[in-house]
């Protein structure tokens, strides 16, 4: 039998081309939440928009559509039964949770303001990567976590008047639901492969997503036949581009490079989505919100240095 091994050049070409991938993924990612706000209306572009769960959800199931259209052309394998739950993990995390929250959070909170929340998307990545992947964080890499947390907390109760609206908190539940299945998605597409793990993701929740999406089309009717073209552009951009096309990249690029080494490219998502609320909507960037989202990239950086152990 032959043994083959990867040579340090080839270890190094494929750490680069994760983390090439993985940053087309995060700019593609970035502008979810701008297009989301585009999508639910309340803008000076779209003041008609879609309901928050009729983008959350049917742009989950136009993904899925197109998912099994990619399976079938390349005739896909059923995957394994270990597969089974870790693609549990990124349908409920990636494909329902985090769409459905940041919709409803869109609709009340600038895109701006949602951005830095995401902010700390990263190290939450990194912390259901340690427990998912069974390995034992260092105490500075929580004292990281914490601090980035409060400072996050911090930004939300500041715009918030001191207290936390429930847009909010959707946002928080969205992050948490976002890092799981990001992490389980990571771990996964190094065996199944990025396509795939969320192709099969997506295939999996449309028996869940059919009857419901199917509903609201007839409940809210009269609201989608009013909204706005601006409106439809921005929950195009999120059926294809950040629910389907997205995580080719990224998924792709952990599975070369690694969740952990990866996934540090997510640093420069609150910068570009920052930018993309600017350009698209209109939305002002004051000097506050530009230091809160420094602060929390430089806390999620100093954390991805602190040590992780396997158990």
């Amino acid at each position: 039998m032959t043994t083959h091994t990867l040579t340090p050049s080839v270890t190094t070409s494929n750490d680069t081309r994760g983390m090439l991938l993985g940053l087309i993924g995060v700019a593609i990612f970035s502008l979810t939440l701008p297009f989301t706000r585009l999508a639910v209306g309340g803008t000076e572009f779209a003041p008609n928009g879609l309901s928050p769960m009729f983008v959350a959800l049917a742009r989950a199931l136009g993904a899925a559509v197109l998912a099994g259209a990619w399976l079938f052309w390349k005739r896909a394998p059923l995957p394994p039964r270990s597969a089974w739950r870790p693609l549990a993990l990124v349908a409920l995390g990636c494909v329902i949770g985090f769409p459905w929250l940041t919709s409803i959070a869109m609709r009340t909170l600038p895109a701006v303001h949602g951005a830095v929340l995401v902010g700390i998307l990263p190290l939450a990545t990194a912390v259901f990567a340690a427990l998912l992947g069974g390995e034992k964080p260092s105490r500075g890499f929580w004292i990281m976590a914490l601090f980035g947390s409060a400072l996050v907390a911090g930004f939300a109760l500041r715009q918030g008047g001191g207290g936390l609206h429930a847009a909010d908190l959707a946002i928080f539940a969205a992050v948490l639901l976002a890092a799981m299945g990001y992490a389980a998605g990571g771990r996964l597409s190094q065996s199944l492969g990025g396509q795939q793990t969320i192709c099969w993701a997506l295939v999996l929740s449309a028996p869940l997503l059919l009857p419901v999406v199917a509903w609201l089309c007839w409940r809210d009717a009269a609201q989608i036949g009013a909204a706005d073209p601006a409106a439809w552009a921005g929950f195009a951009y999120t059926c294809v581009f950040s629910m389907f096309i997205g995580f080719f990249f990224w998924y792709r690029g952990m599975a070369l490079g690694g969740v952990a080494r990866v996934g540090q490219v997510q640093l420069v998502q609150p910068f570009l989505s920052l930018l993309g609320a600017a350009v698209f909507l209109g939305e002002a960037l004051d000097w506050q919100t530009v230091v809160f989202a420094i602060a929390v990239i430089a806390t999620v950086g100093a954390g991805r240095k602190m040590g992780v152990k396997r158990r």
